[in-house]
């Protein structure tokens, strides 16, 4: 069977994308995607490797796309406005596509090198964003956990509706960074 003309695994991929934007990732199953998309469902296999093979199409694309975002924000800038910058724009990544930043969480697969390539260009640019600071390596990994969990936090905690009080919530994420910047030296230990 030949594979439909016009559709393709990146356009499989952005619709996948947008329904677990949409509906959560239990949202993408293959007969809402191949319904969308106007097709049997079997005519996806000819190009992608079923369900678990969409899900790691989704987690490469979701990094490249909150690489992309990070990288953008915080280029031409250094120290703690370029770390101010990559930190909201990875909430925002994440409050703008909450499906498709769920994929970006999951554990890196040995066997899928994209999806290890793509992470590694995600820790690389954080690395790098933090490199002013002077840490060890060892104080790297950790500063990037460090700051990876309270974005991360941040950011489920603002999808949640966890952030009730009228308060400014970029306010809040701003502040966090600088405390968090503020600390930073306890890594060099």
């Amino acid at each position: 069977m030949s594979p439909r003309a016009g559709l393709d695994r990146n356009k499989i991929v952005i619709e996948a994308a947008q329904i677990a934007d949409e509906h959560g990732m239990e949202g993408v199953t293959l007969a809402a995607l191949a319904a969308r998309l106007g097709v049997r469902p079997p005519s996806l296999y000819n190009h992608i490797d079923g369900q678990a093979g969409l899900r790691a199409l989704l987690a490469v694309y979701g990094l490249k796309q909150l690489y992309e975002a990070m990288s953008s924000a915080s280029q031409g800038l250094s120290g703690s406005e370029a770390v101010l910058a990559m930190g909201k724009s990875y909430a925002e990544f994440a409050k703008q596509h909450p499906g498709l930043y769920e994929m970006t969480l999951e554990a890196p697969d040995a066997d899928n090198a994209e999806l290890n390539e793509e992470g590694g260009r995600v820790l690389k640019l954080i690395i790098s964003v933090l490199a002013p600071y002077k840490l060890s390596e060892q104080g790297e990994l950790h500063a990037v956990r460090g700051l990876r969990s309270i974005l991360h936090g941040f950011a489920s905690l603002e999808q949640k509706g966890g952030f009730g009080i009228p308060l400014d919530v970029s306010v809040s994420l701003s502040a966090t960074i600088h405390a968090f910047l503020a600390g930073i030296d306890r890594f060099r230990e």
